[in-house]
């Protein structure tokens, strides 16, 4: 599609001018207006000016009209008191659409070649990467990933939009480092735990064991044990006991017999002494032998009480004797081993919790993996069905190359050389190429530039700033 007609009237400096579809040159000094011929038929195609001023001082109205070789018009209009006016036809007929319509005839390194060799590495990828024309939206990210990522610019070209979810710098790499690191320590912590910690170590066991129940059973155990161990000893110092208690017999009666004996010696003695008193002592003296009987009587029946007693005493320990003594030792054993066991119920409990919270991670860690990854293939996925429109294009890792080398790699003119195989990529774009400032170029470049234009049939409009005072168009 190349122009046959642009009619310009108002616009910028142009009081009103036409061209015919060839190429021209445009030449003067600055000022003469020769930027007003690219910046009407940019405002023809965008609807924008980076002018504050688009209509010429001192009009109502400017107007551009463009007519093609298709039957495509485009006839726009800047108006001061009323709104702005349109007519975007196909064969005499509104498109649908107009402004999107019109978007797709061209591409921004078409209408300022110039400009695109002086940006910057990052917009020339960008400017590149927006010419693969692939249908996607928030919904096929949202379909691939599960999600929209975070941290993303969504309005750039998809394969930028990939490789900001998969880079170094992006939320999923940082947020699984994140998560990474977190497994690390956990899994640092969860061994310097389980070093302490039993093999085989039973926490619900140990959880369950009622070592309160275990206790009292011991003590009982040990109470039961303590009675038979008691009643035996009991039992054994039986014959003891009753050898005691006769021996406290004996030794009472012949403590008496010697008191006795010592009285009576003494009441002998006296007899000569108190012959008055000897009926009185003989008397006693006859008593004496009834005192010991009774006497006697009073210790013999204390001996058959404590006698009696120890009887009793000895029934309730033969019923312990004959038993068998408790076997307490494995349930101290037991007890003990709980105790010990018990110890490591929390930190076991703390290692479980870790482990669990450790899957957890592991899974997530894996999860943005196969994002990450995800992200790293379907660029490959998307060049297989995407519209590449530039021969020798392809995409690594995000960045657009040219036969294998970065835009920013490539010479001026290599670079102009690519904004003229853009323009030719589109077998319906717009066949026009609008080079303004070709001065900032190398004159070998800059007609380098022309010639190529004109072996592939393109039409271009150029700038260029000369000494002249005079607008000059030199039709090439």
């Amino acid at each position: 599609m190349k122009t046959t007609r642009i009619h310009i009237k108002n616009l910028f400096g142009i009081s009103e001018t036409e061209l015919d579809g060839r190429s021209i040159e445009v030449t003067g000094s600055n000022g003469v207006g020769k930027t007003s011929i690219i910046d009407s038929i940019k405002y023809a195609l965008t609807n924008d000016s980076s002018r504050d001023y688009v209509i010429k001082n001192g009009e109502s109205e400017g107007e551009i009209f463009i007519e093609t070789d298709t039957g495509l018009t485009i006839d726009r209009k800047k108006r001061v008191n009323q709104a702005d006016y349109k007519n975007i036809r196909q064969d005499g007929k509104p498109v649908q659409s107009p402004e999107a319509f019109v978007r797709e005839l061209f591409t921004p390194l078409q209408i300022d070649p110039v400009k695109f060799t002086q940006m910057s590495r990052q917009e020339q990828n960008r400017i590149i990467l927006d010419l693969i024309e692939f249908d996607w939206d928030l919904n096929w990210i949202k379909e691939k990933f599960g999600e929209i990522p975070q941290g993303v610019d969504y309005q750039q070209n998809i394969l930028q939009v990939l490789n900001d979810i998969q880079s170094e710098k992006g939320v999923y790499f940082q947020t699984r480092q994140d998560i990474n690191r977190e497994i690390r320590n956990k899994t640092a912590f969860i061994s310097d735990i389980a070093k302490d910690i039993p093999q085989g170590f039973q926490a619900e066991k140990w959880e369950a064991y009622d070592l309160s129940e275990a206790y009292t059973k011991i003590t009982k155990a040990q109470e039961y044990n303590s009675r038979i161990e008691r009643a035996k000893l009991f039992k054994d110092s039986y014959d003891n006991k009753v050898r005691g208690y006769q021996a406290e017999m004996e030794i009472a009666v012949s403590n008496l017999k010697s008191a006795i004996a010592a009285e009576r010696e003494q009441l002998t003695s006296e007899i000569e002494r108190k012959k008055a008193e000897i009926k009185a002592a003989e008397d006693k003296l006859n008593s004496l032998s009834d005192k010991i009987a009774d006497k006697t009587k009073i210790f013999e029946s204390e001996y058959r009480e404590k006698v009696a007693k120890l009887d009793s005493d000895i029934k309730v320990a033969d019923e312990y004797t004959g038993k068998q003594l408790v076997n307490i030792s494995a349930m101290q054993a037991e007890v003990k081993t709980a105790e010990e066991m018990k110890k490591h119920l929390n930190e076991y409990k703390r290692m479980k919790s870790m482990q669990n919270e450790l899957e957890t991670l592991e899974e997530h860690s894996k999860a943005l993996t196969s994002k990450i990854e995800l992200a790293r293939e379907l660029p490959g996925e998307i060049l297989k069905t995407a519209t590449i429109p530039v021969k020798g294009l392809t995409v690594k890792d995000g960045i657009p190359l040219i036969n294998g080398l970065p835009v920013s790699n490539l010479s001026e003119g290599e670079q102009l050389q690519l904004c003229v195989d853009v323009a030719l990529s589109k077998p319906n774009s717009l066949q026009i190429i609008l080079i303004d400032g070709a001065e900032k170029l190398s004159e070998k470049n800059r007609l380098a530039l022309y010639e190529k234009c004109k072996e592939k049939g393109l039409q271009f409009i150029a700038t260029r700033t000369t000494d002249s005072d005079d607008l000059e168009v030199t039709y090439l």
